[in-house]
């Protein structure tokens, strides 16, 4: 069976450990040259360049550049950095790179990584739909449940015709309609988002078609509506469900004839933008209980994409946070790389009823909290560590099995200390400096483990 295959760009000291620690599960390539890793990652096939940004001034910049080109040619790139050049790692991330590797890279972390990496590889179309939009907005996940939706995205962004987009709340519905904008030949035109729930009644009709002077009591001067606003670039109507169905008669009129006037003014104004709906309730069972048109239902329901809640993609979780993690890190000016694997472990276990949106809010806390350079369960809220047996006592996250509080704690320890051994390949010295603990208290933490094989099997 071929092996999946990584392309190692580092300098030469880095391919010495790395290589012979995953060749026995990739096929692993270390081009000598920018040349010789455009041409290995051009060959084709699904694959992952790990490009360590190392040097200084023109070296350093002629290895972003290569890094730079890799991501715009529809490579998975994971940038390697150390801490002095995590400014342009993060830039290079926000770009398109899959993810960032800190330097000098944990083993254990950097197989994680890469196998989530090379399944994004893997994944149908990734080139153009993984990415679907580039920046801090941009969609993120690599299963089938979010490659259906980019498949579709593509399909509908030229096409000039309505989209509904479906889904529960939080689930991305808006960034769905500007990858649709940003895809099309308007994503240089303007994007208005209106949401219109958010609007009282007696106002919708003047925030949509704008008013002149005098219109009605209380208007001050002349104002353009949303949909002059949006000119020839596209108009995101969002909870369309929430519409009166007055409202509803006079959108269905413009969308019908493709015209609209300002209050106070009979001029018709054409309706040049393209338009994008959204809601989170079935307009369909509207329909039949008479809360939405039928005819209306007609006209917005012409194609549709319908965003999976974060429960039906739970392997896109771990992507989701880390990509998260380092839009906050930078946000709030902390030195934060990405959440580590036991608290990784308790996001996917978690059933996310608020969706992408509830888990951005937890990354945010617990970027805030964090004390170190990785979310640790310990950062997590209370609701979800204790769904996973964890708990919360003076600042220290420990199991909440049956048992002393101070067995429990000491197991915890026990367990943190073998970790970072396996993380530092059996280097005793390394792993104390890592937990910041001497190495004759390490030894004293590893002698417990021939105490509990239990323990000792679970770490293994």
């Amino acid at each position: 069976m071929n092996k999946s295959q990584v392309i190692l760009y580092c300098q030469q000291t880095l391919p010495s450990m790395l290589v012979p620690f995953l060749q026995d599960e990739y096929d692993v390539l270390t081009p000598a040259t920018d040349e010789a890793a455009r041409e290995s990652a051009a060959a084709g096939g699904a694959c992952v360049v790990v490009a360590e940004l190392t040097g200084a001034g023109p070296e350093l910049e002629k290895r972003i550049v290569l890094a730079n080109q890799l991501i715009e040619q529809g490579s998975v790139v994971l940038v390697m950095a150390g801490d002095g050049d995590r400014s342009p790692a993060m830039e290079l991330v926000r770009r398109g790179a899959f993810g960032l590797v800190r330097k000098p890279p944990a083993l254990r972390e950097l197989k994680v990584i890469l196998r989530r990496a090379l399944f994004f590889a893997q994944s149908k179309g990734h080139k153009k739909s993984g990415r679907v939009v580039v920046g801090r907005d941009r969609l993120v996940g690599s299963s089938s449940a979010m490659q259906e939706v980019y498949e579709l995205i593509d399909n509908v962004a030229n096409i000039n015709a309505p989209v509904l987009i479906g889904g529960e709340s939080g689930t991305g519905k808006e960034l769905v309609a500007r990858a649709i904008h940003n895809l099309s030949n308007r994503a240089h035109r303007p994007f208005i988002a209106v949401s219109c729930g958010a609007i009282p009644e007696t106002l919708i009709e003047a925030e949509l078609f704008g008013h002149e002077k005098g219109a009605f009591t209380g208007t001050v001067g002349a104002r353009l509506g949303y949909m002059e606003q949006a000119g020839d670039g596209t108009l995101f109507l969002d909870e369309i469900g929430e519409l009166s169905l007055a409202t509803q008669v006079k959108l269905l009129r413009v969308l019908a004839q493709r015209e609209f006037s300002r209050l106070g003014n009979n001029r018709v104004i054409p309706l040049q933008a393209r338009v994008l709906f959204a809601t989170h309730r079935d307009l369909g069972q509207m329909v039949e209980t008479g809360e939405f048109r039928r005819d209306l239902y007609y006209r917005v329901n012409v194609l549709r994409i319908q965003c999976p809640a974060l429960r039906e993609h739970p392997e896109d979780i771990s992507q989701l946070a880390e990509h998260l993690t380092l839009q906050y890190a930078e946000q709030f000016g902390k030195n934060i790389t990405g959440v580590d694997l036991d608290a990784t472990s308790i996001l996917r276990e978690y059933e996310w009823p608020g969706n992408v949106r509830e888990l951005e809010n937890v990354i945010q806390r617990a970027v805030i909290v964090a004390r170190g350079e990785q979310i640790i369960p310990a950062d997590l809220p209370d609701s979800l560590r204790q769904d996973e047996g964890l708990l919360e006592r003076n600042g220290v996250a420990v199991l909440q099995e049956v048992g002393s509080f101070e067995t429990k704690l000491q197991e915890y320890k026990v367990r943190l200390a073998m970790q970072a051994i396996q993380d530092c390949q059996g280097n005793k010295t390394l792993a104390a400096k890592r937990l910041n603990i001497s190495r004759a208290y390490l030894h004293r933490l590893i002698r417990e483990v021939s105490d509990n094989n239990t323990l000792a099997s679970d770490v293994a």
